[in-house]
């Protein structure tokens, strides 16, 4: 490498493949936003909540935070006796079966929260939000993975 354009040619060529690379990482491996959080962002900073909206969003949000919290739990639990009939039966079986039924019905209520909660957020607009809102809430389950 004693030529520097060489030298050069290398920083250029190395400097381009990290771009690339980080190019390719998030369009490819970063997961999309859940659906929460575009709601949230779109309640937070395009609806013009006033001070009253403001308290109570928070508080459903405390409450669903809570809950979400244990049922990811008990979900990671379902997991972990998932895998262990898995270990134990190698094979679809019937310990395996009554642990994925066990895993979808944590599932199902996770599913069912989730969405008390965005009809709780909801009731929460006034008639001129909603629309926006509900908007929101149908792209969000529509959309096309990239």
């Amino acid at each position: 490498m004693r030529d520097p354009r060489r030298l050069v040619l290398l920083v250029v060529l190395t400097f381009a493949a990290a771009i690339a690379g980080v190019v390719i990482g998030r369009l490819y491996l970063v997961p999309d936003r859940p659906v929460e959080n575009e709601l949230h962002e779109l309640l937070h900073r395009d609806l013009k909540l006033d001070a009253g909206q403001h308290a109570r969003l928070e508080a459903i949000e405390a409450r669903y935070a809570i809950r979400r919290q244990a049922l990811e739990t008990e979900l990671r639990a379902d997991n972990a006796w998932l895998a262990q009939a898995i270990r134990s039966e190698h094979g679809y079986g019937p310990q395996v079966a009554a642990a994925v039924d066990r895993s979808h019905q944590a599932m199902g209520a996770l599913q069912k929260e989730t969405l008390e909660h965005i009809f709780a957020m909801r009731a929460v607009l006034r008639p001129d939000q909603t629309g926006k809102f509900d908007d929101a809430v149908v792209k969000a389950l529509t959309a096309q993975k990239k």
